[in-house]
């Protein structure tokens, strides 16, 4: 069964921290994930922080899930979510928490935190959410292990973002856990996000570095070689992908990339290798094979690189 991932939409909630994660889920399954989308409310029609109208929302408690699945909460106003009104949706809180219980994954988006504070499933945890209401977070959950200055951290399974922009990080970050880091890039460039960031990890995956562009045809170079890397690549072959002349190619590659197509193959293939070498069913032959070199010495070569 695919994995689901349940958007729990509250008043006034901030599109942005909705849209973000929702649109990157949407390109996930567009190339092919196995996975399926909800929503839900505790009304049947809010209004958002931008006075526009979502109506017709099923109950939360109409939602079925099973372990493994994803619960999304994106930011809404503080003030709402501060509000005596609010604090009192126990059976919303009581809900969370069976959900946690169960191994569903709990996600927060922004402000969104408040929510899983409320259900009790912060104490003790390392937690964040905007940078702007980081001490007001904390005061209303001392026990909370809130963090600040990153983009998003998960505990268990457990998931809090700073918002807006960071939700989208965190959900390719998840997307990442689920397939595996070229398919979660093939996703972030068709939100053309080519410099994705990591939580508290400052280092790129390598299949998202070299993309802070928007060359059509240097992608496509790219994508080539990241999707062939056990071939040779021929440098004729790669222009006439691009529709380039060789010397415009590596030229052009050099410029919108900031390293040479042959550096380039050599960080894809250390990565590769990296991949590889945790499966002890590969010999470092075969692995040497798989990504289009032909001894275990030029494997070697590749790995101090």
């Amino acid at each position: 069964m695919p994995t689901k991932f349940i958007f729990l939409i509250l008043p006034q909630v901030h599109l942005l921290d909705l849209a973000g994660a929702d649109q990157a889920l949407h390109e996930a399954i567009d190339f092919g994930a196995d996975f399926s989308m909800e929503y839900c409310g505790i009304d049947a029609e809010i209004e958002t922080s931008a006075g526009l109208h979502i109506k017709k929302q099923v109950h939360f408690s109409e939602i079925t899930y099973k372990t493994g699945d994803f619960i999304l909460i994106p930011g809404a106003r503080v003030k709402y979510l501060c509000s005596p009104d609010f604090k009192e949706n126990k059976a919303l809180f009581d809900w969370l928490r069976t959900c946690y219980e169960q191994k569903v994954n709990l996600v927060s988006i922004c402000a969104g935190a408040f929510v899983l504070g409320y259900a009790g499933l912060l104490n003790q945890v390392a937690c964040t959410t905007h940078f702007q209401i980081t001490q007001q977070f904390q005061a209303a959950f001392p026990q909370a292990k809130v963090q600040e200055n990153i983009l998003f951290v998960g505990e268990n399974n457990l998931y809090t973002s700073a918002g807006i922009a960071s939700g989208i990080d965190l959900t390719l970050h998840i997307i990442e856990q689920l397939t595996d880091a070229h398919f979660a890039h093939k996703v972030a460039r068709e939100l053309v996000i080519y410099r994705r960031r990591q939580g508290i990890n400052a280092q790129n995956n390598v299949f998202f570095q070299f993309r802070n562009h928007v060359h059509i045809g240097v992608h496509k170079i790219q994508d080539f070689i990241t999707e062939n890397i056990q071939q040779k690549a021929n440098l004729g072959e790669l222009a006439e992908i691009a529709c380039m002349s060789e010397r415009n190619l590596t030229r052009i590659f050099k410029k919108e990339t900031g390293c040479t197509i042959h550096e380039f193959i050599t960080a894809i293939r250390k990565e590769k290798a990296t991949q590889l070498l945790q499966n002890p069913d590969f010999s470092r032959k075969q692995i040497a094979l798989q990504i289009g070199l032909e001894s275990e010495k030029q494997l070697g070569r590749i790995l101090k690189k």
